[in-house]
């Protein structure tokens, strides 16, 4: 299981996340949601330990993951939100790469990378410079990347940024696998009716507060709302969208 407790981030004395607590369990999609600027990936970086908690703890298996960064990182996959990627490399050598830093068996891995690869339909393009991919190419590499070393702790920042409909559907499909095999996958992203289709529960954020954590069955019931796009409108979006839609209108055909 993944905790936060009271977890906060300020920057210049300003707070990105505030005192946000929260549990991921094994077996479960926790949807982590929140408009842009909310600190979701913040969230996410401080899960990584890229970037330092200001007060709380994380943990993962009651264990602080501060205490043992390395070897928790190696139990956690994570796709970011921005595919940081080695134009230079091809997608196998990038896979390969990533494999020696993980220090995984090499006939184990080349079996898995060529698999992985065959499975992502990047086969056929895997000894061409990343520098030529596509948008949904990179992301592919980077899940590829996230999932190589089979991660108990799986953290996907906006996955499906970049793919075609069909690689969404499988990835949405992998997603539910996934957990039903035992990950803890925390899942992040705007696409709010994947995110209906996919998650068990979501964590909702409102300038790096938590206004919700529950299950979307019982946040429906509890609030009297029919979708996760009406619950996720009236808790953490401040405008009113039709009125602004119609002023935007109004104003081009002014």
């Amino acid at each position: 299981m993944l905790e936060l407790r009271r977890v906060t981030k300020t920057f210049s004395g300003i707070p990105a996340v505030d005192d946000v607590s929260f549990c991921a369990r094994p077996g479960e999609v926790t949807g982590y949601l929140g408009p842009n600027g909310s600190g979701k990936s913040t969230t996410m970086k401080m899960i990584t330990g890229l970037i330092e908690i200001t007060q709380g703890h994380i943990l993962f298996e009651g264990k602080l993951i501060q205490d043992d960064l390395i070897a928790f990182r190696r139990r956690m996959g994570y796709v970011p939100e921005e595919p940081y990627l080695y134009n230079h490399l091809s997608g196998a050598e990038y896979l390969e790469m990533v494999s020696q830093l993980r220090n995984l068996p090499q006939r184990e891995s080349a079996e898995r990378i060529d698999g992985l690869l065959r499975l992502l339909s990047l086969y056929d393009d895997r000894h061409a410079s990343i520098s030529g991919y596509s948008k949904g190419m990179r992301q592919k590499v980077l899940i590829a990347a996230a999932l190589l070393h089979n991660p108990e702790l799986i953290l996907l920042d906006e996955p499906f940024s970049g793919l075609d409909v069909g690689s969404a559907l499988v990835l949405r499909s992998l997603i539910q696998e996934l957990a039903s095999r035992g990950k803890v996958v925390v899942f992040s992203s705007h696409e709010l009716d994947t995110v209906e289709r996919v998650c068990t529960r979501v964590v909702i954020l409102h300038r790096g507060k938590l206004v919700a954590d529950d299950s979307i069955v019982r946040l429906r019931s509890l609030m009297e709302l029919p979708t996760l796009e009406a619950i996720f409108s009236q808790l953490a979006v401040e405008q009113d969208t039709d009125s602004m839609a119609r002023q935007i209108a109004d104003l081009i055909h002014a």
